[in-house]
């Protein structure tokens, strides 16, 4: 039974609170998981609940879920926050848990917010109770579980991904907020455009609380009328709105990152500049956006087009130079470079052939017209003997072995047919053509020397 003071503190305590829902019925958005057949929704009406996870964005409803779960279950319902938590008030929640379960056949559920924030040493102290069945767990967070959480746990619990409410999930959250006379403002005669609670609600980009807030700043700030009404125009809801912040998470960010580079890969000048102007405005350091098209320029490019590194590597000395925001010109410039070039991994190919050779070992001696002739005395042991200098042949090459004796006949470099490599590939046809002429050349020199020493 509330008293009083519990229900003064409800009355003020902020709209998005207020309205969270408090049935299944009322629970909006989710329907994926949480719709009429659904697992997720059948587990909790039985009250069958298994350890779980909830994790998505803010606003998209894990915690009202949880607190739905603990007003339709027979079970005790334990709180916590991993924040504010440490090992010890772990145990003093499982030690009730233990004691419920062996007096009362009563199961616990264990609400933990923010979940990712515990280490490895709070994680598994819980996973005995889950194991046992002592507590069901339900974790909240806005963070990936699989890379942010400690996989011991993860691997005992059900996870369920929350998505972004759609646009008219959140303006029907405002409607309802404004009709409802218990907990939102059905008493105060609030009248909201439709123009204004679209704009809201796109502002909120999914996020119900977020618009609950503005909707809240909204009828506070605005004076009643003669009609004694508060009405809520567009331009009003524009001023109530805060300029949206991208939220930005490790497994966001990391799933931008490789949105972005998808689309260099992928050709898309458009898109990469999207995904480039995201991450800049969540904050990302724009380095690292630069060193992934520095690397790009060689592996999705490479000799296709040798001038994408040079454009590459020029935005990263602007953005040593000049900084912030002026350098996101020639970093634009580098990412449509690298997405309008041809296309051509030959390049990474043809390293990652080389690495594994190089990686099975057993190297031999480097051959002797290869080895290094700078010093004194190198004549004498051999060093150079039979080398053929390139530039005294006819177009600048003469064929001899370079390769270590050990990697014969593995290619690694092989063109593409894409921009530059065209070339490449017609230079090594007219190599061997003059590697023919020259071949011949050496032969009859070989053969005049041999007849003259033989007359000799």
């Amino acid at each position: 039974m509330e008293d009083l003071f519990s229900m003064g503190a409800k009355k003020l305590a902020p709209l998005a609170d207020r309205m969270r829902p408090r049935t299944l019925n009322e629970f909006m958005g989710q329907k994926q998981i949480v719709g009429e057949g659904k697992l997720l929704r059948r587990a909790i009406e039985a009250d069958r609940l298994t350890s779980s996870i909830f994790w998505g964005p803010p606003g998209t409803g894990k915690t009202t879920l949880a607190s739905i779960v603990a007003e339709t279950t027979n079970a005790a319902f334990e709180k916590m926050n991993a924040v504010t938590s440490g090992v010890s008030d772990v145990r003093e929640v499982l030690a009730r848990a233990e004691n419920r379960l062996k007096l009362h056949g009563q199961t616990t559920y264990l609400l933990l917010d923010e979940c990712h924030r515990w280490n490895k040493a709070q994680s598994d102290s819980i996973l005995p109770a889950i194991e046992k069945g002592v507590i069901r767990f339900i974790g909240s967070t806005t963070e990936n579980p699989m890379i942010a959480m400690t996989p011991a746990i993860v691997s005992r619990c059900r996870l369920f991904r929350f998505e972004p409410l759609s646009e008219e999930d959140v303006i029907e959250a405002i409607h309802r907020a404004v009709k409802d006379e218990e907990r939102g403002f059905g008493l105060q005669y609030v009248i909201i455009d439709d123009d204004a609670a679209k704009r809201i609600a796109q502002a909120a980009s999914g996020d119900v609380r977020s618009a609950l807030n503005a909707l809240e700043i909204a009828v506070l700030s605005t004076p009643v009328n003669r009609k004694g009404e508060i009405h809520i125009t567009g331009e009003i809801a524009d001023d109530s709105i805060q300029t949206p912040a991208l939220r930005m998470d490790e497994s966001l960010f990391y799933d931008m990152l490789s949105a972005f580079c998808k689309s260099l890969r992928g050709s898309d000048s458009d898109a990469a500049l999207a995904w480039f102007a995201r991450l800049d405005h969540a904050g990302v350091d724009p380095r690292i956006i630069v060193r992934r098209i520095i690397a790009h320029a060689s592996e999705d490019v490479g000799m296709a087009n040798p001038n994408a590194m040079l454009t590459a590597a020029a935005a990263w000395q602007s953005l040593n130079a000049i900084g912030m925001p002026e350098a996101r010109l020639p970093i634009a410039q580098a990412i449509i470079t690298v997405c309008e070039s041809p296309k051509s991994n030959s390049v990474v190919m043809a390293i990652e052939r080389a690495w594994a050779d190089a990686e099975k070992g057993e190297y031999e001696n480097v051959p002797v017209h290869l080895r290094d002739t700078h010093y004194k005395g190198a004549d004498k042991l051999g060093s150079g003997e039979g080398y053929l200098y390139p530039h005294d042949f006819s177009g600048h090459y003469i064929h001899q072995e370079y390769m270590p004796s050990e990697a014969k006949g593995l290619p690694y470099y092989e063109p593409s047919d894409q921009g530059y490599e065209k070339d490449i590939r017609a230079l090594r046809f007219v190599r061997e053509e003059h590697a023919f002429i020259n071949d011949q050349i050496l032969l009859t020199n070989k053969g005049a020397n041999h007849d003259q020493n033989k007359n000799q």
